[in-house]
């Protein structure tokens, strides 16, 4: 498994999903917990839906 996001894209991601998953936490909200998905595919740096389109935001191979 290849990483495939860039570290502006998991900064973005961690802090989007810290966020929502605290939102869920304190509205008591479900939906929010979605937002569990982009954190958890910012900490391991690897995103399966930019694999059909071909998407990396990474450093490119040299």
């Amino acid at each position: 498994m290849k990483s495939n996001v860039g570290s502006i894209d998991r900064i973005l991601r961690i802090a989007v999903g810290a966020g929502l998953v605290y939102w869920a936490y304190q509205s008591g909200n479900p939906w929010f917990y979605l937002g569990a998905i982009p954190l958890v595919t910012g900490l391991i740096g690897w995103c399966p839906a930019y694999l059909p389109i071909g998407l990396n935001t990474g450093k490119k191979a040299s």
